[in-house]
């Protein structure tokens, strides 16, 4: 389904116009566009929240994953030392 052209949005408003009459036609328009507006202010909060609960999960990954880069740099770094001691005592 596409875009609605010129043609079609004139028969809509001339069916709205002989369904609902020109008193009632302007309320029904404001009552849209106010139900749009909150629409699309639910959807923009909706994104943003997603977006900083994106970032959040990322950011603690990445923490973890630095914590986790160091704890084996440093176990590879005491086996590496211990590895060399034993050389040292094996050569005594």
């Amino acid at each position: 389904m596409g875009t609605l052209g010129w043609s079609e949005i004139l028969v809509i408003f001339v069916l709205a116009l002989v369904i609902f009459g020109p008193r009632k036609l302007p309320e029904l328009g404001r009552s849209l566009g106010k139900g749009i507006s909150e629409f699309k202010r639910a959807s923009n909060d909706l994104r943003r929240t997603w977006e900083q609960e994106v970032e959040s999960e990322q950011r603690e990954i990445q923490e973890e994953f630095q914590g986790l880069e160091s704890e084996v740099r440093s176990v590879a770094r005491d086996s590496l030392e211990d590895q060399a001691e034993e050389k040292v005592a094996e050569t005594k």
